[in-house]
């Protein structure tokens, strides 16, 4: 993955010409943290873990990025993603630089005393590196509010009342309303910016999903009220799909209860990764990365791909896809609403001020429509596709962020 979201930056720091040393620090994170965690699981025995932090940029702020608890997270994962979520804050402008990190830990093979264990541990050996005006970590793959809830006490315990040192948090330890949802209406947002490109709006839209988790399963109702029909959800347990629409509200009861899509009687059953090649006008990867790939690429028949998910598709994919004019809304502007409603908590949190519901759901669409906006405009200027435009605008103005804050004798050109 690290090596895909390197080509994607690369592509863009074409178009812009800029020169391999400042390609290189652009690229190069400025701290990555590694840590062994070792603790007593319920029945005795010793859990041996790693934890991994990568803070990539600080130019336009403290990092910010979520911490993921997956047995297949390491070192480069945590890189990859760190880098993107640089270039995500810069896109919607929000103050912040990109970091991201977590756990090589199985989730569902522990217990919840044991989730608070290893979480408090990773939190005791990475404090000195994270803070409120230093690195903010937030929920992402099998971590939550709760998981939250132990980093900022764990972090207080050692520097004071912060809670201002995560997002995420549960509305009564001062989370922010509409965060939870925040990443699924971003992503709502996007898709009906990309419509009216196309000429489109929501009703008689159809719409595939693959992934129902938190992103997904938000954004499936919320595109569902706005019109969109939702035709297929898929899973990796498998998939449901109803040509006359899914009832979103019954199917997110069904996966709540069985943690799966599967078997929901609402209609009928498939193979989860059908859902690529479904006959629908948008197709939303919300799941995990390259979800989209060589070998499934052919097989694709939406239109218009809005990727919730981070990287879910590979640059050789990519390229497959852009040949044949298929509209793709980019991860690192698809799936930010979930960063920018994280500055708004953070912001709340560090004002001691808390928002309504309203303020923060007019911000957010405010927000998001003019990152559309601007992508879009520089994607006209450049003639280039979506996701070449949002690195261009991200590179931009992290350098010239960069470049403010230090005094350079060569003049840089960052267009």
């Amino acid at each position: 993955m690290l090596e895909a979201s390197h080509r994607y930056f690369h592509a863009a720091a074409d178009v812009l010409d800029l020169a391999p040393k400042v390609r290189e620090v652009l690229l190069a994170p400025n701290r990555v943290i590694k840590v062994e965690i070792v603790e007593e699981a319920d029945d005795g025995q010793l859990m041996h873990y790693t934890g991994f932090r990568v803070q990539h940029n600080s130019s336009r702020g403290p990092c910010k990025g979520g911490l993921r608890y997956h047995p297949s997270m390491d070192e480069d994962h945590a890189g990859a993603l760190a880098n993107l979520m640089t270039w995500k804050t810069a896109i919607v402008d929000v103050p912040f630089g990109g970091a991201k990190g977590g756990i090589d830990c199985d989730p569902s093979r522990m217990s919840r005393f044991e989730l608070e264990r290893v979480t408090r541990r990773f939190v005791e050996q990475c404090k000195e590196v994270i803070g409120p005006t230093v690195d903010i970590p937030a929920p992402d793959v099998n971590t939550n509010a709760d998981v939250m809830a132990w980093i900022m006490d764990e972090y207080s315990r050692h520097y004071g009342f912060s809670p201002g040192v995560v997002t995420g948090k549960p509305l009564h330890l001062f989370g922010s309303e509409g965060r939870e949802e925040a990443t699924g209406r971003g992503v709502l947002y996007a898709l009906e910016e990309a419509l009216r490109d196309r000429g489109r709006e929501f009703s008689g839209t159809t719409v595939a999903l693959q992934g129902f988790g938190n992103v997904g399963s938000h954004a499936a109702r919320l595109i569902a009220e706005r019109g969109g029909r939702i035709v297929a959800v898929a899973d990796h347990m498998g998939g449901v799909s109803n040509e006359g629409g899914l009832d979103v509200t019954a199917l997110a009861s069904w996966a709540a209860e069985h943690r799966t899509v599967a078997g929901f009687s609402g209609g009928d059953s498939f193979d989860g990764p059908e859902i690529i090649g479904w006959p629908a006008d948008v197709l939303i990867p919300a799941a995990l990365e390259e979800a989209i790939d060589e070998a499934n690429v052919a097989q694709v028949r939406a239109p218009i791909i809005v990727e919730a998910a981070n990287g879910p598709t590979t640059p050789e994919a990519d390229a497959v896809l852009h040949d044949r004019d298929v509209l793709i809304v980019p991860d690192i502007l698809a799936n930010a609403g979930g960063v920018t409603v994280s500055y708004f908590e953070w912001a709340q949190n560090i004002q001691q001020f808390r928002w309504e519901l309203d303020r923060v759901t007019s911000e957010l669409e405010k927000t998001m429509r003019r990152a559309y906006a601007s992508v879009r405009d520089v994607a006209r200027e450049k003639r280039v596709d979506l996701r070449t435009a949002a690195f261009v605008l991200a590179i931009q103005r992290v350098g010239r962020a960069a470049l403010a804050r230090r005094s350079v004798r060569e003049k840089i050109d960052l267009g």
